[in-house]
């Protein structure tokens, strides 16, 4: 059975039988965790296994720890500071920012992958540009060019310890006020204007080899009526056309407000595929993503199940021999001197 292009959530941290069948559905791809799914490594280790167990090949599970603000799993876990840090540390200096976010990106991808995760959606790619409270210092810097240098390390680190990068948000939603978990986000900007800053650490990560882009829930009214997750010009055109892009698609969560204008979850499920997502996410919704798989019933893309399939995580990590390993303390290390919050308790 190939992965389907679905990915949704679970209510606990504990599978529950109704979730066991759900996550047998073939139109499911994929499992994202939340806060509420964790307890400690050990709980989330066993129930990634559970998730891994179902199917073959396994579901891609997958959580947001991008450090500061949206980090998922944090007791027993090294706290990961915001990576606008790391564009702090680039101003003042550039080498040593570098190695520093490879490390960084190192540190996150190995703890999750010692307790079964395939995938952290990292690196932000959007650009800092003061307007977006939703971004802020989820974002690397001000500057495209130092937020692609920065990601390409972080993604260079998240590689070496087995895991695919996800930049996210396609085409950047740094320049807009809105948040698109609450309204619909519209940018005025011409397309040149948007190539010419947001879709530059694209470019640049697209070049580098990057895996999967997470699209936004962003219009651009002067360039395409459509929300980017759902228009054929961003994802086949731009994305997959001008820059070159094969990697994975995902869309960002259909149950956002971002996404409301076009249908209910089946329509959006629908609109997304066809515009050009390999996956589409549907979270805190149980109604709505039974009612996606539902409605793309017979749905089959097997250039998009192969794309995915591309994203399992890679070699194993043990989390006691990650505890005991050199590299893991010296991450640990470098993470702490350019975080200025006091560390929480990282025994893994």
């Amino acid at each position: 059975m190939s992965l389907g292009p679905v990915m949704i959530d679970l209510l606990g941290p504990e599978l529950l039988p109704e979730e066991r069948e759900l996550l047998r559905h073939p139109l499911v791809g994929g499992v994202i965790l939340f806060s509420r799914n964790y307890v400690s490594p050990e709980q989330v280790e066993r129930l990634t296994a559970e998730i891994h167990a179902l199917r073959e090949p396994h579901l891609l599970v997958a959580v947001d720890q991008e450090g500061g603000r949206v980090q998922r799993f944090r007791d027993g876990f090294t706290r990961l500071p915001p990576v606008s840090l790391l564009g702090v540390l680039y101003d003042a200096d550039r080498k040593r920012a570098l190695r520093v976010a490879e490390t960084t990106g190192w540190l996150m991808a190995s703890e999750l992958r010692a307790v079964g995760v395939d995938l952290s959606f990292a690196p932000v790619l959007d650009v800092d540009c003061g307007v977006s409270t939703v971004i802020g210092d989820r974002a690397f810097h001000r500057d495209p060019e130092v937020v692609a240098a920065l990601a390409r390390a972080y993604m260079r680190g998240m590689n070496r310890a087995g895991m695919a990068a996800t930049g996210k948000h396609f085409p950047g939603h740094g320049r807009v006020c809105a948040d698109s978990h609450l309204a619909l986000p519209v940018d005025e900007r011409l397309y040149e204007d948007v190539y010419l800053t947001d879709i530059v650490p694209f470019e640049r990560m697209i070049h580098y080899g990057l895996p999967a882009v997470m699209v936004a829930h962003i219009v651009y009214p002067r360039i395409d009526p459509n929300p980017a997750g759902f228009s054929a010009f961003w994802l086949k055109e731009v994305l997959r056309g001008r820059l070159g892009f094969q990697g994975a698609v995902f869309s960002d969560d259909l149950s956002m407000e971002g996404a409301a204008g076009v249908g209910d979850c089946a329509a959006r499920a629908h609109a997304a595929l066809h515009a050009g997502c390999d996956m589409v996410l549907v979270c805190n919704n149980r109604e709505g993503a039974i009612q996606v798989l539902d409605g793309l019933r017979g749905h089959r893309d097997p250039a998009s199940a192969l794309r995915l399939a591309r994203l399992h995580g890679r070699h194993a990590v043990d989390r006691a021999a990650l505890r005991q390993d050199p590299a893991w303390a010296d991450a640990v290390r470098q993470v702490q001197e350019y975080d200025p919050a006091p560390l929480l308790d990282m025994d893994l």
